[in-house]
């Protein structure tokens, strides 16, 4: 465990995790934990296992060793869907976009996932709400595929966080994003956890992002966890800034 709390009070819990491909362990004894109203960096060096670790918590990919829990109950081995509903929802690096479908549409399909029950007006309504939240409420009847490239980032962001998910795991969502950009994004989830009350796990090679927005840090390097703790504890790391971060990346 990587802390004395229970599993129950805490949203995620990882224990001993781990991922084999053959000959190839490529996440061993991973151990980490996401709590309540917190955002959560997942860093490392590319091969570090980030990808395979995000795809193990999210159901994508079966450990092959380790128990995983996602608000006090044991989600070892559930499929995507059933992980999603009890609250965890990803992005993924290079998008999910309905390219040829409009901004609204793409949002509903979203909604539509986390409010299997509401009507029509209960779903229109939680779109604009999405689409305020990212900036996007005057491009509802934009074509997605049309979209500049950090424009599609948000709708990749509001169509994840349609069904209001407890836990929001964004992979790379900084990728090709302008410094104004950036910025808007960071204060958006600020926002999602101060309005919402929900957490988020954090995948970026934005070092100043993780370090200006994030409560804690893991820290991956082939495959195994190299070090977690606050910002600060992470920027003077000295193993963290030998293996990845460098001592210019880090402030």
């Amino acid at each position: 465990m990587p802390s004395t709390t229970s599993v129950v009070d805490q949203l995620l819990v990882a224990q001993h995790l781990s991922k084999r491909f053959g000959g190839l362990l490529a996440v061993a004894d991973m151990s980490m934990e996401v709590r309540k109203r917190e955002i959560v960096g997942l860093i490392g060096s590319n091969g570090a296992g980030k990808s395979t670790t995000f795809n193990l918590l999210s159901g994508f990919l079966p450990p092959s060793g380790g128990r995983l829990y996602i608000d006090g109950q044991d989600m070892t081995g559930r499929t995507p869907e059933a992980i999603s509903r009890r609250g965890l929802v990803r992005t993924f690096q290079h998008g999910s976009l309905m390219r040829s479908m409009t901004v609204e549409e793409n949002i509903l399909i979203g909604a539509i996932g986390g409010m299997p029950k509401a009507g029509r007006k209960a779903r229109d309504a939680r779109v604009r709400e999405m689409a305020e939240l990212v900036g996007l409420q005057k491009a509802l009847r934009e074509t997605a595929g049309n979209l500049p490239h950090g424009m599609q980032r948000l709708l990749s962001i509001a169509i994840a966080f349609a069904p209001r998910p407890r836990l929001l795991c964004l992979d790379e969502p900084l990728t090709g994003l302008n410094q104004a950009e950036v910025a808007i994004v960071l204060a958006m989830f600020g926002h999602i956890r101060d309005a919402y009350g929900s957490s988020i796990l954090l995948v970026e090679h934005n070092m100043k992002a993780v370090m200006q927005t994030c409560d804690r840090i893991y820290v991956l390097h082939h495959g195994k966890l190299l070090a977690t703790g606050t910002p600060a504890e992470i920027r003077e790391n000295q193993q963290v800034l030998s293996a990845y971060l460098g001592n210019t990346n880090a402030h």
